[in-house]
């Protein structure tokens, strides 16, 4: 089993260049099958969560050409059944977005129950909800999600809770439905209009994406196109994070700065500096930092799939500060490891008061998911001695070559397979 050996310490300073946004990526590989003409999709990222979705993808039957570890040729026309039960889409919970993908181009899908991080109660009542509303009848038995129409239909759906998952679903279903269906209290994220203006050069009539009332003009198919995936948010979050914890500076190239705005603020707040480019944004911390008050919210507001990287921060930064997590009810297992290298942290309900240490020490920690598991690896790079981070698939799931990106800014991390390598490298960087 893989795992991360960090000797903390080091600023990180220099240029990262991130990556395809992943949550983007695998909502439009779905997509890309709802037409039979050829679809090329750009700057994917390279993380096991792609790499299940296109295997489950090849699984049903679609051509799929691999023409560089970024750049895939998707070609739906050939696909041969619609049941997606492969061995391994249970790992990933967008293994959803093809059942909305196959519902809507075929009128019939079912896909096996998704899976990943267990950050809380993800239930997929109002993708069903807007199924139903579609025409759809669903069946939820067996471990798969089953979903059949004779015909679909647009119509008015209100999501009771806004939900990225629900908002994509629908329209991805509602795309090649028959009339107009309005999406009311939609997903704002960039996703969300990442998956908006795909489906629009292939031809979907998707108007008010990126607002709270999405109107969809169902058309009769869709064709090819050649689209690029905008860049990682998250990624590029989690490196600024690293900077401000680190004490570093750096330059995080390759994003869309006003998809960081709710994470920049609250750097600006924690005393960081924080400059703007066209395509990249510049972290410098002096390494002094200020407390403050977070609060997890939708898009635009301070996103969930950042407060562990957050709180890493906040756990070395002077005076008290409180992090409440309002999406997600098991987004603080994390908090336990990070006690562990020395933070003083309280959990009450979903609120963390953060009373700011010195700084964190070197212990061996496991990443209990995707985001978690990288803000661990931030709080091992800004630790005194050796951290350990176990069980780190949860990291590839989502970030792509991770550890090398954090050497190239000075970080000492390597990843290891077994104990024999990791003494090498202790005693290596000892």
């Amino acid at each position: 089993m893989e795992q991360y050996v960090i000797k903390g310490g080091n600023p990180l300073r220099g240029e990262v260049t991130i990556g395809g946004a992943k949550n983007a990526a695998l909502a439009i590989l779905a997509a890309a099958v709802m037409t039979d003409e050829t679809v090329i999709v750009r700057n994917v990222p390279y993380v096991n969560d792609t790499i299940v979705l296109v295997d489950a993808i090849r699984d049903i039957g679609a051509i799929v050409e691999n023409i560089d570890n970024h750049t895939l040729k998707i070609n739906g026309s050939t696909i041969s059944r619609l049941s997606v039960d492969y061995d391994y889409i249970k790992k990933i919970r967008a293994s959803y977005y093809l059942l909305g993908a196959l519902l809507g181009k075929y009128h019939k899908a079912e896909v096996a129950q998704p899976g990943g991080c267990d950050i809380g109660t993800r239930p997929i009542d109002l993708h069903i909800k807007g199924f139903h509303a579609l025409g759809a009848d669903v069946d939820t038995s067996y471990g798969l999600i089953s979903a059949s129409a004779d015909s679909l239909e647009g119509a008015h759906i209100y999501l009771d809770k806004v939900s990225v998952g629900a908002t994509i679903n629908i329209l991805l279903a509602a795309t090649l439905a028959d009339g107009k269906t309005v999406i009311d209290n939609a997903a704002k994220e960039p996703h969300v209009v990442d998956v908006a203006n795909f489906l629009n050069s292939m031809g979907a009539e998707i108007r008010g994406a990126g607002t709270e009332s999405i109107r969809v003009t169902g058309v009769k198919k869709l064709h090819g196109t050649d689209y690029s995936v905008i860049p990682d948010q998250i990624e590029a979050g989690t490196f600024m994070f690293a900077a401000a914890a680190t004490g570093g500076d750096v330059l995080v190239k390759n994003v869309i700065p006003k998809h960081l705005e709710a994470t920049t603020t609250k750097l600006l707040e924690t005393g960081c500096q924080v400059i703007e480019y066209n395509d990249a944004v510049r972290v410098a911390s002096n390494g002094h930092l200020k407390a403050t008050q977070v609060t997890t919210l939708p898009y635009p507001g301070f996103p969930t799939d950042m407060q562990p990287q957050m709180t890493v921060v906040l756990g070395i930064a002077d005076g008290l500060s409180t992090v409440t997590e309002s999406i997600w009810e098991n987004r603080f297992r994390y908090v336990d490891e990070l006690k562990r290298m020395g933070a003083d942290i309280r959990v009450e309900s979903n609120v963390a008061i953060i009373s700011g240490v010195n700084h964190y020490t070197g212990t061996r920690v496991q990443a209990p998911d995707l985001r978690a598991g990288a803000a661990l690896v931030i709080a091992g790079l800004a630790a005194d001695g050796i951290t350990v981070v176990d069980d780190i698939y949860y990291i590839q799931r989502g970030y792509e070559a991770f550890s090398e990106k954090l050497r190239g800014l000075g970080a000492e991390i390597e990843k290891v397979s077994d104990e024999k390598a990791m003494r090498k490298f202790i005693l290596k960087v000892g």
